[in-house]
């Protein structure tokens, strides 16, 4: 498994909530830490603006009596698409990035069902409610657990690092 932590991780992140992986892929793009794949993660200032707004959105559209259950046919294949996308991403140095993105199958299946099933069907009680405003504060928790322990890829420049710093 080593090489494919960071695989499963946004698996999982994507299982639990769709755009909060997509806005980690973006930070992680921006820092150097995911290869380099034949469809590009956008890594500027306006996809990652963009994608945190849509996780932001996410989260709290996610709890309208209105929204559709993460288990139906679409949402599954679009869970496994960013996974996989993920997986591929951030598999490590040594790993393969076809086996990166099975992992990241695996991982957006389990974030799936775990995270409906620890949180249940509906948000119309406060106790539901805190259910769902736990699983948007583990799925961040775990973008941002994930994205950190990633490896960095690019070289940074001196200039990079001071401007982090």
């Amino acid at each position: 498994m080593v090489g494919y932590r960071a695989s499963l991780g946004i698996g999982v992140v994507t299982g639990m909530r769709s755009m909060t992986a997509c806005a980690a892929l973006t930070w992680a793009a921006s820092q150097g830490r995911t290869r380099p794949l034949p469809v590009p993660i956008p890594s500027g200032p306006g996809a990652r603006f963009l994608a945190t707004g849509a996780a932001v959105a996410e989260m709290a559209g996610d709890k309208m009596p209105f929204a559709p259950d993460r288990r139906i046919p679409s949402s599954v294949a679009v869970r496994l698409a960013i996974g996989a996308l993920g997986g591929a991403a951030l598999a490590g140095r040594q790993a393969s990035p076809t086996t990166g993105a099975l992992v990241g199958m695996l991982g957006a299946i389990a974030g799936t069902l775990i995270g409906r099933a620890a949180r249940g069907g509906t948000t119309r009680s406060g106790s539901a409610w805190a259910r769902a405003l736990g699983e948007d504060m583990a799925a961040a928790g775990l973008a941002a657990a994930v994205i950190g322990s990633a490896e960095e890829r690019s070289v940074r420049t001196a200039v990079d690092a001071q401007r982090d710093d």
